[in-house]
């Protein structure tokens, strides 16, 4: 998704630590945060015994000759690890070489990618290659194809998308993405927007605006962003009620704007999913005879349906947020 010549500029190093933290996995229990495994496990292993192990945190490890091959998550369990990744003799080799049977010349970078993703997985699922937890299991690689369209419904060419992140009245941190053709050209920070907002109001709700406009003048015409304070984006992130969204965005936590047509549609959906489990709740108190279930299955069905081919889940084959919400639980 980005071009050759992508140009990285407006950050500084607080504004991309921040904007990193943003998407840091958080435990379920936040009392639980400070006790929780941490740092990852590499094993190198031969098929019967484990040859090599390296901690993230403790760095070299030293196997027990007796032991043969333990699982992978018995091994994160023994090290207090988060995360582990192993791999037989040759995996990674191997994973070379089909990436260089594969490739061709014409390829950018984002077929590349897709490419290495692909390779891994089927090794992942050949054995050669084990990774754990396995958050994302089930979640289909997208094609190129489905990427380009799914950047066609979001974000048009020559314009560019917004992320603004906004504590205690002032902007925390932002994100800017410019379109050039197939990619993004622009990858930009913070840095040198807030001089050009001028005084703030100490509210979000007023003050995205002059942000919005910032972007206009120093990049390209919007064609999404999206504002919130840092906590609530960071708390809707792995909010999986129905209708999370779309309550944040009706109640102004959340403000989208401009909004393409695919994000509106989905957050149309999120909303009337909502209003259906409220409304389900209702009639089960007062429906003794089930005469509305036939109409709950219809309401169900048109809501699956809604969407259609412009919602960008259905052109992805996966739910992203879901996926999201996966990787970023602990």
């Amino acid at each position: 998704m980005l071009t050759s010549d992508v140009a990285f500029e407006g950050w500084t190093t607080e504004d991309w630590t921040r904007l990193v933290h943003l998407w840091k996995p958080r435990a379920a229990d936040v009392e639980d945060e400070p006790n929780r495994p941490r740092g990852g496990v590499i094993v190198i292993h031969d098929g019967e015994r484990v040859r090599k192990i390296l901690s993230t945190k403790s760095g070299r490890v030293v196997p027990t000759k007796e032991e043969g091959l333990p699982s992978l998550e018995e091994l994160c369990n023994r090290q207090r690890a988060s995360w582990g990744l192993s791999a037989k003799f040759g995996a990674l080799d191997d994973v070379m070489e089909r990436f260089g049977a594969r490739a061709r010349r014409h390829d950018d970078l984002t077929q590349q990618v897709i490419t290495l993703v692909s390779i891994v997985r089927d090794l992942i699922d050949e054995g050669a290659i084990e990774s754990w937890p396995r958050r994302l299991r089930g979640v289909p690689v997208p094609t190129a194809s489905m990427i380009d369209r799914t950047l066609d419904a979001v974000c048009e060419d020559g314009r560019a998308i917004c992320l603004g992140m906004f504590d205690e009245g002032a902007l925390w941190t932002a994100l800017v993405l410019r379109r050039r053709g197939r990619g993004f050209d622009t990858i930009a920070g913070p840095a040198e927007l807030r001089p050009a907002m001028g005084l703030l109001s100490g509210d979000f709700r007023r003050d995205y605006r002059h942000l919005e406009r910032a972007v206009e003048e120093r990049y390209a015409p919007l064609s999404l962003g999206l504002y919130a304070e840092v906590e609530t984006f960071r708390t809707l992130q792995v909010d999986a009620r129905p209708g999370a969204w779309g309550r944040a965005v009706a109640v102004r936590d959340v403000v989208v704007s401009p909004v393409p047509a695919a994000i509106g549609l989905a957050l149309g959906v999120d909303a009337a999913r909502l209003a259906f489990d409220k409304a389900k709740v209702v009639a089960s108190r007062v429906d003794f005879f089930g005469m509305l279930d036939p109409l709950a299955a219809m309401m169900r069905k048109r809501l699956g349906s809604a969407a259609g081919d412009r919602d960008v889940s259905k052109v992805l084959g996966f739910d992203p947020m879901a996926a999201l919400r996966s990787l970023l639980r602990r």
